[in-house]
């Protein structure tokens, strides 16, 4: 049976395009030998439960290895202590073979209910005794913790975890824990809903005296693990970079090609790739399996070999932003659930404004637990083209009803496009002549504000259907936007910018002349948005060594 490039749950080597993550694996497995407790926590889609299968196999020979998923595990286990540990102790049998005769049948009492009694601090003590008596060191994995993090029992639990750990040299415990969540331990406390914000601090991380505590009515109300502990610190960082390098997306698309000999040049391909997406690995995944899948096979790309090319893969870039899925839907659902995270995203994309990184600020924490945004330079930065082309088109569709912009540029869109090619010429003289009718005398906080995003959306319904846009992150400040169209397989780059007198404007050409080499492109455009009132409205054209250059004041 062929492979294929796989974006539901898990990738299994037999069956699918894979990148080699064995570096990781050898990284994580230096954590577990120095007996550390951690997390991975990543966005959704982004590999967790592919590395820990894997991780599972590649430590099977050294350790016993305890690989359980909270999924499995309904929200009636974790309504008391009783029932958590039955589903617990369950969940053991089924995954692990090599427990000791005594100690499967007290775990197997558990599970059958059948003990005398039942708690998680005697539940502890078999795991303990266990432990102690393993050839093996043992290793816990617990995926999906995230569908547990609303209940106390699931702290107790964590609870109980630490104060073995911090007794380890008296009682026997797990070499490593590893719990496997979109949260990150420390932040669990996101997952309470409001009426339980009282019980949001983690065992894992926990401050007595802090503001959260100081929401208990009562001392004798707080758990006892928060009125007894200082800062739990027994959680290490991990800090494995699980996104794919260019290089590793190169090295499965080697695979790919050595059964279908499709001709592609494979640095390129995994370079663009790896440009749209981060490496991010839903995002890898997806596009190459748009390109093998949906791609090739139609009307412009009747076989592999024509799919596998800059301009099939601009094609799967357009059919994946036009595609409803669950990632996409995750993403949006939490700009609905965190406003603020909204809100800071809407100034990153369109004001034009440095946002210092500081993980200690609340959206930007959530902003990057989410996936959507990184650290790029000491500034916060969207995580990929994908999502801020994604973001950009959520936050224009919404602006769509009453935009003069974007009546305009559907009602002119026939005469922008002339053999399947896109007059990027044509465009910018009739929105200058549009904006200039409708904005002309607005001042310059106006324009510095709004004139940018005006542009889209007067440019999104021209290549709406056929082409896609995204603004290049390295260029967006105040002062200077990049906006590359993609359009049937062409490239526009439209240098968007505030006039700031000659010499900034002739400065401004030279940089788009060397970012147009970059392109390989002989032309290029710039918008213009001029405060001052004698300016000279209008379309040129210029040579800069041998580029032509397109120049739009408004």
């Amino acid at each position: 049976m062929p492979k294929i490039f796989n974006v539901n749950a898990d990738c299994q080597p037999e069956l699918h395009y894979m990148v080699d993550i064995t570096d990781r694996l050898l990284k994580i497995k230096e954590m577990i030998d120095h007996g550390q407790y951690f997390t991975i926590n990543r966005a959704r889609q982004y590999g967790k439960t592919t590395t820990i299968q894997a991780l599972s196999e590649f430590l099977k020979d050294e350790y016993v290895v305890v690989s359980l998923d909270f999924q499995l595990m309904s929200e009636a286990d974790f309504e008391s202590e009783r029932e958590f540990v039955t589903a617990f102790s369950r969940e053991i049998l089924d995954n692990v073979q090599e427990i000791p005769g005594n100690i499967e049948e007290l775990i197997t009492a558990y599970a059958e209910g059948t003990a005398g009694k039942i708690s998680l601090p005697l539940l502890f003590k078999v795991l303990s005794l266990w432990c102690g008596q393993s050839e093996k060191k043992i290793v816990l994995i617990i995926d999906e913790v995230d569908n547990a993090a609303n209940n106390q029992v699931f702290l107790d639990f964590l609870a109980q975890l630490r104060g073995y750990y911090i007794k380890r040299r008296k009682a026997p415990t797990f070499q490593s824990v590893i719990l496997v969540s979109v949260y990150d331990i420390k932040n669990i406390r996101r997952k309470f809903r409001p009426d339980q914000e009282h019980r949001a601090n983690s065992p894992w991380n926990t401050h007595a005296g802090n503001e959260e505590n100081e929401r208990w009515r009562s001392f004798d109300e707080c758990p006892w693990y928060q009125r007894e502990h200082t800062p739990f610190d027994i959680a290490a960082d991990f800090l494995i970079d699980m996104s794919f390098s260019a290089s590793d997306i190169a090295g499965m698309l080697t695979c790919y090609e050595e059964d279908y000999h499709t001709g592609m040049n494979v640095k390129e391909m995994a370079d663009s790739i790896f440009d749209y997406s981060s490496g991010y690995p839903y995002l890898v995944s997806r596009l190459c399996k748009l390109m093998d899948e949906r791609i090739a096979g139609t009307g412009e790309f009747p076989d592999k070999s024509s799919a596998w090319t800059k301009e099939g893969f601009l094609e799967a870039v357009k059919l994946l932003l036009g595609e409803k899925n669950t990632l996409f839907e995750s993403l949006m659902n939490k700009l609905a659930d965190y406003p603020e995270l909204r809100r800071i995203l809407n100034r990153l994309l369109f004001a034009g404004k440095s946002i210092p990184y500081n993980p200690l600020n609340k959206s930007i924490e959530e902003a990057e637990m989410f996936g959507l945004v990184k650290n790029s330079g000491g500034n916060v930065a969207i995580s990929n083209r994908i999502f801020e082309t994604l973001l950009y088109n959520l936050f224009l569709s919404e602006e769509l009803v009453d935009s003069k912009e974007y009546d305009a540029g559907l009602q002119a869109r026939n005469q922008f496009v002339s053999n399947g090619r896109l007059n990027m010429k044509r465009i910018l003289e009739k929105f200058v002549i549009h904006f200039h009718e409708l904005y002309g005398e607005q001042d310059e906080t106006f324009l510095e504000d709004v004139g940018r995003r005006y542009f889209l959306l007067y440019l999104k319904p021209i290549i709406n259907g056929s082409g896609n846009y995204y603004v290049e992150a390295e260029t967006r400040n105040r002062e200077r936007t990049d906006v590359v169209v993609d359009y049937h397989g062409e490239q526009y780059v439209i240098e968007m910018k505030i006039w700031r007198g000659n010499a900034y404007n002739e400065r401004g050409e030279r940089q788009l002349s060397s970012y147009l080499e970059y392109y390989h492109l002989k032309k290029g455009y710039m918008l213009s948005f001029c405060f001052n009132k004698n300016k000279e409205i209008g379309v040129k054209e210029i040579l800069v060594d041998d580029k032509v250059l397109v120049e739009a004041v408004v």
